[in-house]
């Protein structure tokens, strides 16, 4: 008598088996992920050809596309001051005077507004632009030039308004800051000796002159190093002082707070002579130059290069997150 069939036990999988099936996933895997880092390296470039035919397209089509002489008649030229004054700054030297000299050149301009948004900065930025100032008033004594202190024209910002034949600003504006200021290192309000002393830290430093450390926040103050930088600052606060008073003559009044390095409002700066009027850069355009229509003459960054430095920062991105996720 047959006996009925028994059911056959599972067959246990060899080592060989799970060897193949592990390296059968390994390979599936890999190269899942090998189609995701392709897609992802498709998506990173297709994007870099899409900017570079939109400035390609930009180029193509903009028409501020190199240097276009104002082809408009009689106007007034704007010379914009913005920001911190310094020769690694937008508003630096070689970029104002250059802008400047183009407003005057042109036959078409009647006057010259430099419309000043500044704190200060470089007083050796600030001498250069007044000094240019004035010798372009000089050589084009019919085309006036006016200073017009928006937010604030305190420290060298009032240092070039100086140079104009009248400052205009408003009722709120900050104007004055007739002073000099030193910061070494951006350290030298600071001093660390006291507490290297308790916390037991040595300053250990070498130099070949014995002022060579001059100011050094982790070294005590040396009183002869003071008197010195003291001096130095009065020099150039006098240089300051004369700059003012050449170019504002008799209209300052006689205080002597006002090149004491504090500031004020525009409404208090006319009382002291630091402001002829109250005006906006269209009003003096219309009311006092007499040309209502204004061409600025700025020196900015290009647009090519405005664009360049923001397409490195989203192609940086770009690549970082594409790296990122490869990891």
């Amino acid at each position: 008598m047959e006996q009925p069939n028994e059911p056959r036990p599972a067959t246990e999988e060899t080592p060989s088996q799970n060897w193949e099936r592990d390296l059968l996933r390994r390979l599936a895997f890999a190269a899942l992920n090998e189609q995701r880092r392709a897609r992802r390296w498709s998506i990173f470039f297709k994007l870099v050809g899409f900017a570079y035919l939109a400035l390609f397209l930009f180029l193509f089509f903009s028409q501020e596309w190199g240097e276009i002489e104002p082809s408009v008649g009689k106007h007034t030229a704007l010379v914009e001051i913005q920001g911190v004054i310094d020769e690694n700054a937008q508003a630096n030297a070689d970029s104002i005077i250059t802008a400047l000299r183009n407003a005057f050149s042109n036959r078409h301009t009647a006057g010259v507004i430099v419309r000043i948004n500044s704190p200060g900065g470089s007083p050796v930025q600030a001498g250069y632009v007044y000094d240019e100032i004035r010798r372009l008033r000089q050589r084009y004594p019919q085309i006036p030039l006016y200073a017009v202190i928006s937010d604030m024209g305190a420290s060298g910002g009032y240092y070039i308004a100086a140079a104009a034949d009248r400052i205009y600003a408003d009722k709120a504006s900050i104007v004055g800051s007739i002073g000099v200021t030193m910061n070494p290192f951006g350290l030298s309000s600071f001093g660390f000796t006291e507490a290297m002393k308790k916390l037991g830290i040595q300053r250990r430093l070498l130099t070949s002159g014995e002022s060579k450390s001059l100011l050094d926040p982790f070294s005590p103050l040396n009183p002869k190093e003071v008197e010195h930088v003291k001096k130095m600052l009065d020099n150039i606060h006098n240089q300051f002082i004369e700059a003012v008073r050449t170019g504002r003559g008799d209209r300052l009044k006689e205080n002597p707070e006002i090149f004491s390095g504090l500031i004020w409002t525009g409404e208090e700066g006319m009382a002291l002579g630091l402001v002829d009027a109250l005006g906006s850069t269209s009003y003096v355009a219309r009311e006092v130059v007499g040309a209502e229509e204004i061409v600025d003459y700025t020196i900015r960054p290009s647009y090519l290069d405005r664009f360049a430095e923001r397409l490195g920062v989203a192609l940086g991105k770009g690549l970082y997150s594409v790296l990122e996720s490869n990891q």
